[in-house]
């Protein structure tokens, strides 16, 4: 089972940016592909974005043309770089193996938490 530990979090103004690791064990990793999630308080779960073993990527149509997935399968770590923030892009993000773009398909991290403030 692939184990995940997500970074990068922190707090930024509206318009700012951050990049987000997800650092996962597991020889199996250049295999999977690989999601984004994320969850807002009194809120559920959201998929946000996820990137194929090949490098073929999807995103939500809030995040659209704002984050960008990508993968080094060398050092095993799924990255989100997250540019023009909103305020409602606070929240707790995590990362997962995935199935179908959007199935989560492993055991939670502890996430990483967003916040933006206006």
């Amino acid at each position: 089972q692939v184990q995940l530990v997500e970074s990068g979090g922190g707090l930024v103004q509206a318009g700012g940016s951050l990049r987000l690791s997800c650092a996962a064990s597991g020889s199996i990793f250049s295999i999977n592909t690989m999601g984004w999630y994320r969850q807002a308080p009194g809120k559920q779960r959201e998929w946000v974005a996820a990137i194929t073993s090949g490098g073929s990527t999807n995103y939500a149509d809030s995040v659209k043309g704002r984050f960008t997935i990508s993968r080094d399968n060398a050092k095993n770590t799924v990255y989100l770089q997250m540019n023009s923030l909103k305020p409602e892009d606070t929240a707790v993000y995590y990362c997962n193996t995935v199935a179908r773009w959007v199935v989560p398909l492993g055991s939670w991290g502890q996430g990483t938490q967003v916040t933006v403030s206006s």
